[in-house]
């Protein structure tokens, strides 16, 4: 599921429908792979609005790396 993430997110157009087999055979069934997609598609989405917006997060989001 996150080599399909990846992809989906990095290059959509280069996946198949080939690509999808792995994840078949791993269980996922037709709605899983749909839900799957969504997902990801929705988070890239609204990263870029927000992304593009320059919208700063509110402190209480806002990693700690330290």
């Amino acid at each position: 599921m996150v080599a399909y993430a990846l992809r989906l997110t990095r290059d959509p157009s280069s996946l198949r429908r080939e690509d999808l087999e792995p994840l078949r055979a791993a269980g996922l069934d037709d709605t899983a792979l749909l839900e799957l997609n969504q997902v990801v598609a929705y988070f890239a989405y609204v990263n870029r609005v927000v992304d593009g917006l320059g919208v700063e997060l509110e402190p209480f989001h806002q990693r700690s790396d330290g």
